[in-house]
């Protein structure tokens, strides 16, 4: 009887060489000609890609149209999936009882893998009464040159097997040679084959190498085992279901050990029967189960370790070998797949809190290698693996397993974790987005994870570094879906940056820090914390690549989360840090935001002064042509080369005193160029920096349907926050009037801040004069100073009517000059 396991998984029945039906009489072929079963020629059909691996076109019925050609139609549609006209020429090779093997062209193989061997028994006879085949063969024909091929037809019937000489130790070097020799030669390589079939010439082989060991007899040894190899380089699969067989296999490695050109034997069977153990985390009760994954280590050994390392020349030399391994790897999955009893099982204990340690070590090992083993299925059977594991609970115990302590759980629960992100994102979204109501943020899968990327051991945050691609691809709108509602883009990153975010960015805070250190005038000086420590920076620069990557993505949620954080400038305080990795990539950050080119983020950007970082970075670096120095030009020329307006003005009016030494490029000249042009234009009534036309309200408006892709946010609530946050911001200005530097009567510019980093007296440039020496002291706000309004314009310029009384009054106040900027 038949086991019907095709309807759980076609790919196992297809390849499931012990499920055999009964054997069918002659006398029935007739009746199953007229009436066939839907399952006894129920086949999938396969194609060979160029990677060499079996890609699945689908599944169908075949038939013989006129009794010359194979056609398949599909079982879903009725769509013709194969129509192949079975010509005299072609070589067709069965395999494994249920595999038909072809080549229809140069390097476009085909295989049909039927349900049953009956089927397969009956089209194999189909193709050998066309080409004039004997069906007891296992190949019809190998592909030959020309030349070959007269010489084939030439030879005399009796001379289409190759005479084996007996199996005896005196004629092993015979032997030897023989199969050493027929490798060239497609043909002989095919009598070899047929000859060592048909005469059982295989297990007498292995049971003289028995008698060699036993002996002794080390030239007998060697010459076993060059006749081993050749055997396993005729690439046949009917000789692997004897050489891999249970009673052969290890006979089969113990020759392969007495490789004559090594002193003493390899010790291989000693591996493969005591350091290689075999650990069953749950007893497998199916013994067929046991041996397909006993067989497939020993004959994954015998290709990765035993053989030698094919050349470029050689790759194809065996295949057959390779698409051994590959079906094996395909039955065992489907069989454990089709066990919901064992996998139950496993996955109870996986998750229960009683478990040991090492049992609980095992488990997450045998998911990581069941996981790896399931990259081998085509993709619609891994959609089917991945959803039962899913539906069994893969996530939850993830989440569990991944928050011990134990390194090597967490590194194989990563894998494992990789291998789901990598078959569906939006199935990991799904889940986490329920999370919620069941969890405190603590403890949610993606917190996890980017907990254990800040904890990394590794010197080398290996395991932070894949973590970080695992979470990018999860943040990435490119791979979530569309459906209908279009929610899932907005649903995930409103989640995300509620629960999330400020997990993701602690370490990043934490490492600059705003410390109060000196109160004793009424001014606040700050002090930025900036880390040292290698690892500690290299995390930050990992941190600091996902928000690159919110700014290009997340257009919306990251302008909100920069701008209530004050993100940017915390950032920019890693521009002093003695890495330059780390500097460079705070650098990139801010060159993302302002390649945006968006007026709001261009307003914050002015209102905290935060090119004076980049620019102190820029002089600190002096004459050095490296690539910060690089990276910090490009900003400023796409500044000029873009035109924006507003940010040239502030660096004109506040930084380019310090800036117009630099001649080495023509940037900063030309950013005063088109700040002179602008006021020009202005002086002659052809346009203003400032924006006199539209209200506050209404550049919200723009803003926000900016994002039109962010549908269920919450604007009003967007709109309250961003209020608040301007603000605070009008409130800091208010109370220290400290951002904008001022020219003095002799011509030098002045500095006061509250946002960027404290000079580093040990990286700052030694002062021009004695000038620099300036007290702290924050300017009194002018009392002539008309009260600010919410974000009325970009910048004040000098044509103001109010500037040369502001001018006046900021003459006669002392504020505290950046040394590094001084002229």
């Amino acid at each position: 009887m038949v086991t019907d396991v095709l309807c759980a998984c076609p790919e196992a029945a297809a390849v499931a060489r012990a499920r055999k039906p009964r054997g069918i009489s002659p006398t029935d072929d007739q009746l199953i000609v007229v009436k066939m079963s839907e399952t006894r020629r129920r086949v999938k059909v396969y194609t060979l890609n160029e990677d060499r691996q079996w890609e699945d076109r689908g599944t169908g019925h075949v038939d013989t149209l006129k009794d010359t050609t194979l056609t398949v139609t599909a079982e879903t549609d009725g769509s013709v999936l194969l129509e192949s006209k079975i010509k005299p020429n072609t070589a067709y090779q069965k395999q494994q009882d249920t595999l038909i093997v072809w080549s229809e062209a140069e390097n476009y193989d085909l295989a049909l893998s039927f349900q049953e061997k009956a089927g397969c028994d009956e089209i194999w006879e189909k193709i050998c009464q066309v080409q004039g085949k004997d069906p007891s063969v296992e190949i019809t024909q190998e592909p030959m040159d020309e030349s070959e091929e007269e010489r084939f037809e030439e030879m005399p019937e009796s001379s289409h097997l190759i005479e084996l000489p007996p199996c005896d130790e005196s004629r092993l070097e015979e032997i030897a040679e023989l199969v050493t020799s027929v490798l060239t030669s497609p043909i002989r390589r095919e009598k070899l084959a047929l000859a060592l079939m048909s005469t059982a010439y295989m297990k007498k082989l292995l049971e003289l190498f028995r008698t060699c060991e036993e002996s002794n007899h080390r030239e007998g040894l060697h010459h076993l085992y060059e006749i081993m190899r050749g055997v396993l380089f005729l690439n046949k699969a009917t000789l692997f279901e004897v050489m891999f067989s249970d009673d052969c296999i290890m006979d089969v490695v113990g020759c392969l050990e007495y490789d004559p050109t090594l002193v003493q034997p390899k010790r291989h069977r000693e591996f493969l029967t005591k350091t290689a153990k075999f650990k069953e985390v749950i007893p497998i009760t199916d013994s067929e189960l046991r041996q397909k994954i006993h067989q497939t280590y020993r004959v994954q050994y015998i290709q990765d370790i035993i053989l030698p390392t094919p050349s470029v020349f050689e790759e194809n030399v065996l295949s057959t070998l390779s698409s051994f391994i590959f079906f094996n790897k395909v039955e065992i999955v489907s069989m454990l797949q089709e066990d919901e009893k064992f996998l139950t099982e496993v996955f109870a204990q996986l998750t229960d809190e009683a478990t040991e340690d090492n049992k609980r070590r095992e488990l997450v090992n045998f998911f990581k290698e069941f996981c790896a083993f399931s990259q081998t299925l085509q993709p619609q059977n891994r959609d089917a693996f991945f959803k039962t594991l899913a539906n069994l609970g893969i996530l939850p115990a993830l989440e569990i397993v991944m928050g011990m302590d134990d390194v090597q759980v967490k590194t194989a629960a990563t894998d494992i974790f990789s291998y789901l992100v990598e078959f569906s994102p939006s199935m990991v979204r799904e889940f986490v987005m329920q999370e919620p109501q069941q969890a405190d943020d603590d403890v949610l899968l993606i917190n996890v994870v980017i907990k254990q990327m800040i904890c990394d051991s590794d010197p080398e945050l290996g395991g932070a570094v894949q973590l970080m691609g695992l979470l990018r691809t999860l943040m990435d709108p490119e791979n979530m879906l569309a459906p209908v509602n279009k929610t899932e883009k907005s649903e995930f990153l409103s989640f995300f940056y509620k629960n999330c975010m400020h997990v993701l960015t602690a370490p990043l805070l934490a490492n600059t820090t705003e410390e109060n250190t000196d109160l004793t005038d009424g001014s606040a000086a700050v002090n930025h914390v900036c880390p040292d420590n290698f690892q500690t920076a290299q995390l930050l620069a990992l941190i600091l690549e996902l928000l690159t990557f919110c700014v290009e993505h997340h257009t919306y949620h990251i302008k909100m989360y920069i701008m209530n954080k004050d993100l940017l400038g915390r950032v920019l305080t890693l521009m002093n840090s003695k890495h330059t990795f780390l500097a460079l990539c705070a650098l990139r950050f801010m060159r993302r935001i302002i390649g945006l080119k968006d007026e709001y983020y261009n307003r914050y950007i002015v209102e905290g002064n935060l090119f004076e970082p980049v620019i102190n970075a820029l002089l600190d670096n002096g004459t050095r042509y490296n690539l910060l120095n690089s990276a910090i030009i490009e900003l400023f020329e796409f500044i000029k080369v873009e035109d924006i307006k507003s940010l040239i003005a502030h660096i004109v009016d506040n930084f380019y005193k310090a800036l117009e030494s630099i001649e080495y490029v023509q940037t900063f000249k030309g950013l005063k160029g088109r700040y002179e042009q602008e006021k020009d234009r202005q002086s002659r009534g052809l346009g203003r920096y400032r924006r006199e036309a539209r209200s506050f309200e209404e550049d919200e408006d723009m803003w926000l349907n900016e994002d039109q892709e962010e549908e269920d946010v919450d604007f009003d609530k967007c709109k309250t926050d961003y209020g608040k946050y301007m603000e605070s911001e009008k409130v800091k200005e208010s109370q220290d009037k400290e951002n904008h530097p001022k020219r003095t009567s002799t011509g030098c510019f002045k500095f006061t801040f509250s946002h960027s980093a404290e000079t580093d007296t040990n990286s700052s440039k030694p002062p021009p004069s004695s000038s620099s020496n300036s007290s702290k002291a924050t300017a009194p706000v002018s009392s002539s100073q008309p009260p600010r309004t919410g974000l009325v314009g970009l910048v004040d310029y000098p044509d103001d009517e109010d500037e040369d009384e502001e001018e006046h009054d900021e003459e006669e106040q002392s504020p505290r000059k950046r040394p590094r900027l001084g002229s």
